[in-house]
């Protein structure tokens, strides 16, 4: 049993007076030395509301300081934090709740009442702002007269659970993996060593907290090494924009509906990424006009490849490979094994099959789900449901989901491929191809795709731009034009609400 270490203690002792947070909307600045001591307070007012080791703290908060304070506290205590998902509804939260019933859950005034809907499954409720009910406790009279102090030593492991972060759950009630003192702890020295972070790093962070991309991409490695980030409420263009020109910003990552948004922007034309050394796409496949803008610009724009189970981060592209394999996520990082299994057999280069991952990244499984877990990770290995293949070089490239793998004719439609083709055309906006039922085929392509604001193209003209850049079975055989995509609590566009409701 290797025991866990207190990281803010660390941080705060190896470098006391580097920045560590940036609050976008202020400005303020906070050094690592008074991160430290506002843990220790939260750490101490979390002891004194009654919670101990492996108790589970559930919050439901957009990206704010106290969250990450949160975060921290629950490492010096052993408090387990489970990320609730802003975006769900009450029905889902309180499905989430009634499964994995935490000791105690905090609250972010903008959600209160959706807080107050779940307080019958809690049995002590938190308001980081003023409280919606008068027997929910406000968080800032026990913060502000705990001690600043260290609280006292708690004996945990790299195999005790820190934070309990729920996948997607586009087929189901999300599931909440375990992610570890080890997992987190492998994840930064995975990312720190082969993506190449420095103490001088500086990374918006926009992502939700309550997902592994907000915690795990680029804020936990960098308290690892030193660095800082910008805390941002929320993903917002104009404030992306703003931070790039006020800020050192380094480091940018984003899922691809984001990027998208900021090169549909006004301000895209003139925005300088020169000071950014890493811009990277992850949670989805990303599609090529956004690669091609980034080039244009000169900006070594890649895609990386991550999810809950694992890390995120798993692969690296050199930036001398950008340009001249976009879309490739690259080779396995420093302490990471991945296969590429078809048949039951590893893949020769250049075949679809699953991606397997094996690490110390690797969570133990999931929270209360043993037959999941037990199909899921299999000899230590993670099978992750994506489809993916490598080059003669020994890079790889993510295809897309299993379950959104297109059989038409016998012939296999990788929808991330045609969504990519059409987010080509000037006049789309987002697109998503789903499979639906047809008498001859077995299944069949529908585009669903949002057009640019004005825009009068017609169905026709959109499948006859795919033909002249597709094969024929690739084609979808119908389109339909909505406002907008849903999307998942991630950001990534809901296949499983599309096919819902346009999959008959």
């Amino acid at each position: 049993m290797i025991p866990a270490v207190d990281w803010l203690a660390k941080r705060a002792r190896l470098s006391p007076n580097r920045v560590a947070l940036i609050e976008a909307s202020t400005g303020r600045r906070i050094v690592y030395a008074e991160w430290n001591r506002r843990a220790n307070q939260a750490a101490h007012a979390l002891q004194a509301l009654g919670l101990r080791k492996g108790e589970l703290l559930a919050v439901l908060s957009t990206n704010r300081l106290e969250y990450l304070d949160l975060l921290f506290a629950c490492q010096k205590t052993g408090v387990i934090l489970q990320a609730l998902n802003t975006r769900l509804t009450v029905p889902e939260l309180q499905a989430l709740l009634r499964e994995i019933p935490p000791r105690a859950l905090v609250y972010s005034g903008d959600l209160g009442e959706k807080a107050a809907a779940l307080e019958e499954a809690v049995p002590l409720m938190i308001a980081l702002d003023e409280p919606v009910r008068g027997t929910h406790r406000r968080w800032e009279e026990w913060v502000s007269r705990a001690s600043d102090r260290p609280p006292a030593p708690i004996l945990l492991t790299l195999e005790d659970p820190w934070v309990l972060c729920y996948t997607g759950g586009t087929t189901g009630l999300p599931k909440a993996a375990i992610l570890t003192y080890g997992t987190i702890t492998w994840n930064a020295v995975n990312t720190v060593m082969s993506w190449g972070l420095r103490p001088d790093d500086v990374a918006i962070l926009n992502a939700p907290l309550f997902h592994t991309g907000g915690l795990n991409v680029f804020t936990t490695p960098l308290v690892h090494i030193g660095g800082a980030s910008i805390l941002c409420a929320a993903f917002d263009p104009d404030q992306v924009f703003d931070l790039l020109e006020r800020e050192p910003v380094t480091l940018l990552f984003g899922v691809p509906t984001m990027f998208i948004r900021l090169q549909q922007h006004p301000r895209w034309g003139r925005a300088d990424f020169s000071r950014c050394r890493i811009v990277i796409s992850g949670g989805a496949p990303c599609p090529m006009p956004i690669f091609e803008r980034f080039f244009e610009k000169g900006v070594p724009f890649k895609t990386g490849y991550g999810l809950t189970e694992a890390g995120p981060n798993n692969f690296w592209l050199p930036d001398e490979k950008t340009q001249r394999k976009p879309g490739s996520v690259g080779s396995p990082l420093f302490h990471i094994e991945v296969r590429v299994v078809r048949d039951g057999h590893d893949a020769e280069p250049g075949e679809v099959g699953e991606l397997w991952i094996r690490g110390p990244h690797v969570i133990p499984g999931y929270w209360n789900r043993p037959e999941e877990t037990a199909q899921t990770i299999v000899e230590g290995w993670l099978r992750t449901g994506d489809l993916a293949m490598s080059d003669e070089e020994g890079d790889f490239y993510i295809v897309g989901r299993i379950k959104d793998l297109i059989i038409s004719g016998g012939e296999n439609i990788y929808p991330a491929e045609v969504e990519s083709v059409m987010l080509g055309h000037p006049d789309v906006v987002e697109a998503a191809l789903i499979g639906v039922p047809d008498p001859e085929w077995g299944e069949v392509g529908r585009a669903i795709v949002v057009r640019r604001p004005g825009s009068t193209m017609t169905e026709a003209e959109l499948l006859a731009y795919l033909r002249g850049r597709l094969a024929s079975y690739k084609v979808p055989k119908s389109v339909v034009f909505v406002e907008e995509l849903p999307k998942t609590g991630a950001g990534k566009v809901d296949k499983t609400a599309l096919k819902r409701r346009f999959g008959g």
